[in-house]
C-alpha cells in the first residue's frame, strides 16, 4: 500500500491506493459542492431546479442523509443567488428552514434542546390566593400551635408530687 503524503494531495485527507495509478486516481478524487454544477440560463428553469433541490434537501434531512444535503444546500445558495430575491421569497424562507434543521442535525446541543423541549412542563394557571378578609381595626389572633398528646413529667418540673398523680 502507497502512503501519498498530504502535501500534493488535492484533497482535505490522505488518499490510500494500492494501485499502480494511484496519482492519477487521487487528483480525480475532488469534493464536489453542489453549486459548481452548470446552472440553467432561462430564470424559469432555474426557478424549477431551486423547487426541486428543495425538496432533494427536505428529503435528504428526513432520511439523515447529510452529505447529499450539504450538496442541495450548495447547489441551493447558487440557484437563489442567480435569481432576482421578488422571485424566490417563499423559496428563501423554506430554505432558511431546511438550513437551521440541517445545523441542528446531531449536535449535542439540539439533543439537549429536544429534550429540553420534550421535558419541559407547561406552566400552569396559578390560583389566587383567597385573603382573610377582616373589619378593619380587629386584628386576627395567630394560630395556637399543635403540641398534640404528650405526657409531661410534672414532678421533674417541680410541680407536684413525685408520685406521678
Amino acid at each position: 500500500m502507497v502512503r501519498l503524503n498530504q502535501t500534493s494531495n488535492p484533497r482535505a485527507s490522505v488518499v490510500l491506493s494500492a494501485g499502480a495509478d494511484w496519482r492519477t486516481r487521487a487528483a480525480g478524487q475532488r469534493r464536489v459542492a453542489g453549486g459548481e454544477l452548470p446552472m440553467p440560463r432561462r430564470p424559469a428553469a432555474r426557478l424549477k431546479a431551486l423547487r426541486q433541490c428543495l425538496g432533494v434537501i427536505r428529503t435528504a434531512i428526513n432520511t439523515k442523509h447529510w452529505a447529499q444535503a450539504r450538496y442541495g444546500l450548495s447547489r441551493a445558495r447558487a440557484l437563489v443567488d442567480a435569481l432576482p430575491a421578488d422571485l424566490t421569497a417563499k423559496e428563501r424562507e423554506q430554505l432558511s428552514v431546511l438550513r437551521k434543521r440541517f445545523e441542528a442535525r446531531g449536535t449535542t446541543a439540539a439533543k439537549k434542546a429536544a429534550a429540553k423541549k420534550k421535558t419541559a412542563p407547561k406552566p400552569a394557571a396559578k390560583k389566587a390566593v383567597p385573603k382573610n378578609k377582616t373589619a378593619p381595626g380587629k386584628a386576627t389572633p395567630p394560630p395556637v400551635p399543635d403540641l398534640g398528646d404528650r405526657l409531661l413529667n410534672r414532678a421533674a418540673l417541680g410541680y407536684g408530687p413525685a408520685d406521678g398523680a
